[in-house]
């Protein structure tokens, strides 16, 4: 199955971020520290926030599936 040059990059930015999600999810177990939900929460985001994901520029009459 191949998929339009869109939809590949989605699907990479996805995997990307669950990369991420589950190296910070192995970190906080491996710290053998409790942390609220809040706090976890905190450190999935930064670790999401530092990724580079490219942003999508749309020109006129252009559509994205």
């Amino acid at each position: 199955m191949s998929f339009c040059e869109h939809c590949e990059g989605q699907r990479f930015d996805r995997a990307q971020v669950l990369r991420a999600l589950r190296s910070t999810r192995k970190r906080l177990r491996t710290r053998g520290e409790s942390f609220t939900a809040d706090e976890a929460l905190a450190l999935a985001i930064e670790a999401v926030r530092t990724l580079d994901i490219p942003h999508l520029e749309f020109t006129e009459n252009e559509t994205i599936h």
